[in-house]
């Protein structure tokens, strides 16, 4: 690896494409990333939405080590509910947590890997919303790293989380990959265009998009903060 590059590490297109000699582990370095970022508070600096994007637009080279289907909307529908798994364990993990080790965390100082303010910002957004607020999460980078967590801490009713969990990460997985895939279809398709060759775009686009509503949030409370 002489040309690696650190700051490669935050290009979701670098973990789709990821090899190990002759083997592609694209898939299960993707699988991993989405448990990380979704059931440990170390995960909030993850690609969580730009790497689904993407993940629909790469969707053929992740998944075809494992499934030989040659339907394209069944492979698509494959990997979509393999990363949708990947949430819900990586939520569930993140409720256990949550639940064990609510009062440690609260008191535990902030590091790179964690950050009291956005422990924080999450149970404001959880106790705004309830059980929704999982749902709402998912679409939401950092609050969808600590929501479980939350839930854990705030003793959510296990039926419920999981309920939830299950919903919002087949909606999130299916939502974001079929975009991602179609999309690459349709630009190709109807206007010659490549979305391969404009990753950087979509990633920053993608961030833009959705933090939007998480600085608003703090823009908000600003003034409130100030009086």
């Amino acid at each position: 690896m002489s040309g690696f590059d650190w700051t490669q590490l935050l290009n979701p297109e670098f973990y789709i494409n990821f090899s190990f000699g002759e083997t592609k582990m694209g898939l299960w370095i993707v699988l991993f990333i989405v448990f990380a970022e979704t059931g440990l508070f170390a995960g909030f600096f993850l690609p969580g939405d730009s790497l689904l994007f993407l993940s629909g637009i790469y969707s053929r080279d992740l998944i075809e080590n494992f499934t030989f289907i040659e339907n394209d909307v069944v492979n698509v529908v494959v990997l979509s509910t393999l990363i949708a798994l990947a949430g819900i364990f990586g939520n569930m993990i993140g409720y256990w947590f949550g639940s064990k080790s609510g009062y440690y965390l609260y008191k535990k100082e902030d590091s790179f890997w964690f950050k009291k303010k956005y422990l924080i910002q999450s149970k404001d957004f959880f106790e705004r919303y309830g059980g929704k607020a999982i749902i709402f999460a998912r679409f939401l980078p950092i609050v969808r790293t600590f929501a479980p967590i939350v839930a854990g801490i705030v003793t959510m009713d296990k039926k419920k989380f999981m309920f939830y969990n299950i919903v919002s990460s087949f909606l999130w997985s299916f939502v974001l990959i079929f975009s991602g895939h179609y999309l690459y279809g349709v630009f190709l398709d109807k206007f010659d265009i490549d979305l391969k060759h404009h990753i950087e775009k979509i990633v920053i686009g993608i961030i833009l998009v959705s933090t939007f509503p998480v600085f608003l949030k703090m823009i908000k409370k600003t003034p409130k903060q100030e009086e």
